[in-house]
């Protein structure tokens, strides 16, 4: 793992599931996962080697039951890393707005680094799931993350015939606008807000 100041973990346990996860802003896109939700596993994958994080997570949860609090959990878990990792925020880009292709399908991501949590997800899918992993999962996903990032972020599937394509679209220009709104841009004095702070 890259040895960098913006750096978080956490260590996240209840009653149904026991998290632990690494997250490094500026990375090279190393990766170790080991979940009981192998579909959350490529998305993961596809997040960070996109996004240059480096990104560890071991994760268990009752999947006997589903695959929903390993989901919602591990989306919380990587929020909190990316909100502490960030720090103050001073120098950061705040911003980015990215398209990403996945053959048929096009998603787009446009995030604000802005401190006030809000999401808006506009996607539809052919299939209800992707093997066995639900597709309302990423909903639950992405909203739990940006809440507990504090970003405002916003995704929208335009198109695609193809669901497993359409949501590895998704978090690929997740990760590639996080990426670019993260980046530090030498002009930016401060904090990239009039308030002076985020």
């Amino acid at each position: 793992m890259t040895d960098t100041k913006r750096f978080a973990e956490i260590a996240r346990k209840t009653n149904e599931t026991d998290i632990k996860l690494g997250f490094a802003v500026d990375g090279s896109g190393e990766v170790k996962l080991e979940t009981d939700v192998p579909f959350l596993n490529h998305m993961l994958d596809l997040f960070a080697k996109h996004g240059q994080f480096d990104l560890t997570v071991d994760a268990r949860g009752d999947i006997d039951i589903d695959d929903h609090h390993t989901v919602e959990d591990i989306g919380i878990c990587l929020g909190q890393t990316l909100r502490e990792a960030l720090g103050d925020k001073r120098g950061i880009k705040r911003y980015a707005s990215v398209f990403v292709p996945m053959d048929e399908a096009l998603a787009q991501v446009i995030v604000d680094v802005s401190n006030r949590p809000h999401f808006e997800y506009r996607a539809e899918y052919p299939s209800l799931q992707v093997g066995s992993f639900s597709t309302e999962l990423v909903h639950e996903f992405l909203w739990k993350f940006a809440l507990e990032s504090r970003i405002t972020l916003h995704v929208i599937v335009h198109y695609g015939q193809n669901t497993h394509h359409m949501i590895e679209a998704v978090f690929k220009a997740l990760g590639r606008a996080i990426d670019e709104a993260t980046t530090i841009d030498p002009r930016v004095q401060g904090v990239p807000s009039t308030k002076g702070v985020l």
